[in-house]
């Protein structure tokens, strides 16, 4: 199992990070390590002093497909999810200050948290028009839709099937809206699509 994650994929989120908007798809990957096993809260690494949330919809694969062409990329998935890309946002920008690799900043251990239980597609209308929002200590801080994303999860996967063979199983997190910001310990953290509780965590 590997877990494909986009970047730069809704424009606000550009923009708060002062980011150029990509021509294609920014990709890179996490290790299965990077996952927060289930029940566990959030623990902040010792090397960083700005560990960010990135709050995203996730599609996990369900079928073998390699080259996979836009208009049948819905076979390969038939249920959505939400999670946590992490960022190690101190230690990603000495990175990329260098013009170095982001693995260190965004692949360590823990960095990617996942719902437990995924939506199926047809109880959500369809793919283009998907609420999620997260809440820390009960605010509200980031508020996204689909309809916002530069490439549309079928596109995604036509895109990294390309370079990637996906397998069942295969995680990809689609890009995250703005309103990232850092982690404290003791915020608890609650992910919704819609109006739904997808997950409930606490960071130490």
């Amino acid at each position: 199992m590997k877990i494909i994650c986009i970047g730069r994929n809704y424009a606000r989120h550009i923009d708060e990070l002062d980011n150029e908007r990509p021509a294609e798809p920014v990709v890179f990957l996490k290790p299965d390590t990077a996952l927060v096993p289930k029940g566990n809260p959030i623990f902040l690494p010792p090397f960083s002093k700005e560990v960010h949330y990135e709050t995203e919809l996730v599609v996990r694969i369900n079928r073998l497909g390699k080259g996979i062409a836009p208009q049948y990329a819905h076979h390969y998935y038939n249920e959505i999810g939400l999670g946590l890309d992490l960022t190690a946002r101190d230690l990603q920008a000495e990175l990329k200050a260098a013009g170095l690799p982001w693995e260190k900043a965004k692949a360590f251990d823990f960095s990617a948290l996942v719902s437990k239980d995924f939506i199926p597609v047809d109880e959500l209308g369809g793919t283009d028009n998907i609420d999620f929002s997260l809440r820390i200590n009960g605010k509200t801080v980031q508020q996204g839709n689909s309809r916002d994303m530069l490439w549309r999860i079928d596109e995604l996967i036509a895109y990294v099937s390309q370079f990637f063979t996906l397998r069942t199983g295969d995680l990809l997190f689609t890009g995250t809206p703005a309103g990232v910001g850092p982690l404290h310990k003791d915020d608890i953290l609650e992910g919704y699509i819609g109006n739904r509780l997808m997950f409930k965590t606490r960071v130490k």
